[in-house]
C-alpha cells in the first residue's frame, strides 16, 4: 500500500465498540511508522471519514452502529482504489469471508487474532485472497 505524504502508513479505524476501538488505536500508536488518521463507529461516519482522509488502510468491523462494514466496502471501495481494507470480525465464517473478499477486502481477520494486523501493515507476507 502507498504511504501517506509524511512517509507514515495512515490507518482509519471503523469499530462500534469503544473499548475495542481504543485498543486498536493504542496498538496502532505503538506500531512504528503508523498514524491513525480517523475513527468511526457508524456506517455513515465510516464512509465520510474514509473518503475525507483517503487512508492507506482501513481496519473495518463487520457490525457497526446503523449498518455494516460490508456496506461501507460497497460504498467506498471503488472511490479509494489504493486503500487496503482489513475486515475485523467475531463472525469468522466462510460466508462472511467470501462476501467481504468479493466486496474488496484485502484481509479478513478474526478479532481474537488482531496482532496479525501489525504483520499486515509491516508488509503483507500473505493474502487471505489466496
Amino acid at each position: 500500500m502507498q504511504n501517506g505524504h509524511d512517509g507514515r502508513t495512515h490507518v482509519f479505524i471503523v469499530e462500534d465498540s469503544p473499548m475495542v476501538r481504543k485498543r486498536l488505536v493504542a496498538m496502532m500508536d505503538e506500531t512504528e511508522g503508523v498514524s491513525v488518521v480517523g475513527e468511526a463507529d457508524t456506517e455513515k461516519g465510516a464512509v465520510e471519514g474514509i473518503l475525507r482522509t483517503r487512508p492507506d488502510w482501513v481496519l473495518l468491523d463487520v457490525q457497526l452502529i446503523g449498518g455494516t462494514g460490508i456496506e461501507v466496502l460497497r460504498q467506498v471501495r471503488t472511490q479509494v482504489p489504493d486503500t487496503g481494507f482489513i475486515v475485523l470480525t467475531n463472525f469468522n465464517t466462510p460466508q462472511y469471508r467470501r462476501i467481504c473478499i468479493q466486496e474488496g477486502a484485502s484481509y479478513f481477520v478474526d478479532k481474537m487474532q488482531v496482532t496479525a494486523i501489525k504483520e499486515i501493515l509491516a508488509g503483507p507476507k500473505y493474502s487471505l485472497k489466496q
